[in-house]
C-alpha cells in the first residue's frame, strides 16, 4: 500500500478525533452557557457560579478548535481552501460568536452593575447558542454533501449554492441535535462540579432535556444513514457497525446513570463517549471524502486529491506524536488542579 495513502488515512482519523475532543470539551462550556437563562434565572450568584465552573478551562478547550482547523489547513490544504471559501459567511459568524462569548465572559466580572452583567450574560447565551447551531448545521452539510463541482476552466472546486442552500431540514435538525446534546452534556458537567441548589437545578434540567435529545438523536441517525447516504462504508465493512451501536449504547447508558443511579460522574463519562463515537461515526461514514459533493462525485474532495505531500504529513505526524499527548497530559493536570466544587445554596 502506498505510504502517502497510509499517511492520509492516519491524518483523516486524527482529524476526526480532534473534532470529537473539541466537541467533548467545549461542548460543556457551550451547554452551561445555554442554560444561563434557566438554571441561572434566580440570581446573579447562580450565574456567577456557572461561570466559575468553566472559567479556568473554556479558553484551553477552544485550543482544540484551533488544532482541528490547523490540521485541516496543513494536512488537507485544498479542503481547507474550499471549505472556508464555500462557508465563509457562517464561519465568520461562528468566529464572531466565539469572540463575543469570550469577551463577555471576561468583562462580566469587571463590572458590579447588574444591568451590565445581564447584558454580558445575554451575549454569552446568544453567542453560544448560535455557535452550536452553526457547528451542527456545518457538520450535517458535510455528512450530506455540499453543492460543489469541479470547474475545469478555473481548475478549482466551486461552490454552487448560497447561505439558504445550507439550511435544508436535515441540516437544521443537525443544529437542533447539537443544541440538545451540548445542553445535556453541559447540565451534567455543571451538576458534577457543583453542590447544593445549583446542582439540583442542573440535574433537573439534564433529566428534562435528555428524552428530547434521545428522540432527536435517533431520528438524526436514521436520516444520516439513509438520506445523507453514510451507510455505504458500513455495509461494505459490517464490523464498523459496532461504532454507531456503541454510540447508541453510551447515550442510553448516560440516561440510565442519570435516571436510575443518579451517578452524575458516570453519566457525564457516558456522554463524553457518546459524543466521541457519534463524531467518529459520521467521519468514518464520509471516508475517503473530506467534503463530499451532493452534485457529482467528481466534485468531492477526498484524502487523495486534497492532502499535502507525504513529506509534509510525515513531519506533521512526528510533531503530533510529541505535542498532542503533551497537551492532553497538561489538560488532565489542569482539570485536576483547577477543578473545584462550587457550592451555592
Amino acid at each position: 500500500m502506498d505510504s502517502s495513502y497510509v499517511l492520509s488515512v492516519i491524518w483523516f482519523v486524527l482529524w476526526g478525533v480532534l473534532w470529537a475532543v473539541y466537541f467533548i470539551l467545549d461542548g460543556y462550556d457551550f451547554g452551561i452557557a445555554m442554560w444561563l437563562p434557566l438554571i441561572g434565572a434566580s440570581s446573579d450568584t447562580d450565574r456567577s457560579a456557572m461561570y466559575r465552573v468553566t472559567g479556568p478551562f473554556w479558553d484551553g478547550n477552544e485550543v482544540w478548535l484551533i488544532t482541528a482547523g490547523g490540521v485541516t489547513f496543513a494536512a488537507f490544504p485544498l479542503a481547507y481552501a474550499v471549505l472556508f471559501s464555500s462557508l465563509y459567511t457562517p464561519l465568520m459568524i461562528l468566529l464572531f460568536c466565539l469572540i463575543l462569548r469570550g469577551v463577555a465572559s471576561e468583562l462580566r466580572f469587571q463590572w458590579t452593575n447588574r444591568g451590565y452583567r445581564l447584558i454580558c450574560d445575554a451575549i454569552t447565551f446568544v453567542a453560544s447558542l448560535v455557535a452550536v447551531i452553526l457547528l451542527g448545521v456545518a457538520f450535517s452539510n458535510l455528512f450530506w454533501g455540499l453543492p460543489l463541482e469541479f470547474d475545469e476552466s478555473k481548475n478549482f472546486f466551486m461552490f454552487r449554492g448560497n447561505l439558504l442552500s445550507l439550511l435544508y431540514p436535515y441540516c437544521l435538525l443537525g443544529g437542533i441535535l447539537f443544541v440538545l446534546m451540548f445542553a445535556v452534556h453541559g447540565a451534567l458537567y455543571l451538576a458534577w462540579r457543583t453542590q447544593g441548589d445549583l446542582r439540583n437545578k442542573a440535574v433537573y434540567m439534564a433529566k428534562g432535556s435528555y428524552p428530547v435529545f434521545l428522540i432527536v438523536f435517533l431520528v438524526y441517525v436514521v436520516l444520516t444513514f439513509t438520506w445523507a447516504g453514510l451507510y455505504k462504508n458500513y455495509l461494505a465493512s459490517p464490523l464498523l457497525l459496532a461504532l454507531p451501536l456503541l454510540c447508541a449504547i453510551l447515550f442510553l447508558l448516560c440516561g440510565y446513570q442519570l435516571y436510575f443511579k443518579t451517578n452524575i460522574g458516570k453519566a457525564l463519562l457516558s456522554s463524553c463517549g457518546g459524543i466521541l463515537t457519534l463524531t467518529l461515526t459520521g467521519v468514518l461514514g464520509m471516508f475517503p471524502n473530506l467534503i463530499p459533493s451532493r452534485l457529482s462525485e467528481s466534485g468531492s474532495l477526498n484524502i487523495i486529491n486534497a492532502s499535502s505531500s507525504a513529506k509534509t504529513l510525515t513531519i506533521m505526524l512526528v510533531v503530533a506524536l510529541i505535542f498532542v499527548p503533551t497537551v492532553i497530559a497538561y489538560q488532565i493536570w489542569a482539570h485536576k488542579k483547577l477543578a473545584v466544587t462550587v457550592k451555592v445554596d
